[in-house]
């Protein structure tokens, strides 16, 4: 079945790997970015590979009294929405008494407030309509204490959190919640992402993603080798193992 679905944060990345999965799957696609000139290039891409409809639209997430505007202009444009995925993220290292955390609110409005924002904006348009899918880009960083990364981790962690409520809430209104929790996937979103272990590339792990989203999961952590069985126990890890990497 064909479906309409939203990708924010789609110029790039895994937005961007997700947007070409789901489009040789045949489903209409909706793309947000803050950068209009690469979301217009995948979209000729994307229409010409596979013959599907793709509207684009600039979006800046953190500016989130834009985002029910944008979404809603959007859903009209698909004649509906079936799928959102709130994937838009920026990651930034940044260790802890410098007294600047200008880095530390930029992420939280991205990642976080950013992430509720097209949720929620999301949650309006699938109530009107009895149905529909909410997808949240979290990180298996919502469970791993990670130098430098304090605010990150955190945005993911409220994230993650988010959208556990969310599942509980819309149930009984026919909105599906999902939570992805990628692992180290080689993307521009950090420096040298080669560098970290168990890496694997945006296309690969979109494949996994898709099937998730398409597939009505409810929890993906991806890849699934050696995340799924280190999560239960990241409390536990030795500290001196993450400092090794980060």
């Amino acid at each position: 079945m064909q479906r309409s679905i939203l990708i924010t944060g789609a110029s790039s990345g895994i937005g961007a790997a997700l947007a070409r999965e789901l489009a040789a799957r045949g489903h209409r696609l909706a793309l947000t970015a803050r950068r209009l000139d690469r979301l217009q290039a995948l979209a000729e891409e994307l229409r010409a590979a596979h013959g599907v409809q793709v509207e684009v639209a600039a979006l800046d997430v953190s500016q989130v009294e834009q985002v029910p505007a944008a979404l809603k202009a959007l859903a009209t444009r698909l004649a509906g929405l079936d799928i959102v995925i709130a994937n838009a993220g920026i990651a930034g290292s940044r260790r802890m008494g410098t007294g600047d955390i200008a880095l530390d609110r930029r992420i939280m409005d991205t990642n976080y407030l950013g992430a509720v924002a097209t949720l929620d904006a999301a949650t309006t348009l699938f109530r009107q309509n009895g149905h529909g899918r909410l997808v949240g880009m979290s990180s298996i960083a919502a469970w791993l204490p990670l130098p430098g990364s304090g605010s990150y981790c955190a945005s993911k962690a409220a994230l993650t959190a988010y959208l556990d409520c969310a599942r509980v809430e819309l149930g009984k209104h026919g909105i599906s919640v999902l939570a992805i929790h990628p692992g180290f996937i080689d993307t521009d979103i950090a420096a040298d992402m080669r560098r970290y272990p168990f890496v694997i590339s945006a296309d690969k792990a979109a494949v996994s993603m898709a099937d998730a989203i398409l597939a009505e999961s409810t929890q993906l952590i991806v890849p699934a080798w050696p995340w799924r069985w280190l999560v239960p126990v990241a409390g536990r890890l030795p500290r001196s193992w993450l400092a090794r990497w980060f």
